[in-house]
């Protein structure tokens, strides 16, 4: 395994929670919501594949379609790194 287990940096941990704080800012979402979305998205997902929770990545932004009074619809994003389709 190369370095799924390897602890991130002070600045990557640092780089990600602004990432984070950025993101939810934007959606009047707290980081807080955003990281038990993130934790329930790797629970489920982890049940029929393993997956690299530790490095994926979630964010809410605007750029769904238009509703119907013209705003844009807020749409999550996930960016979920697969190791292996099949649960061990």
């Amino acid at each position: 395994m190369k370095h799924f287990f390897r602890k991130k940096s002070s600045c990557q941990v640092a780089k990600d929670r602004l990432k984070i704080l950025l993101i939810s800012d934007r959606v009047n979402c707290s980081p807080e919501m955003m990281e038990l979305i993130k934790t329930d998205i790797a629970k489920v997902i982890s049940k029929y594949m393993k997956i690299d929770s530790a490095n994926m990545e979630i964010q809410i932004n605007a750029k769904g379609s238009k509703n119907g009074r013209g705003m844009k619809t807020p749409t999550l994003y996930a960016n979920i790194p697969i190791l292996d389709l099949h649960k061990q």
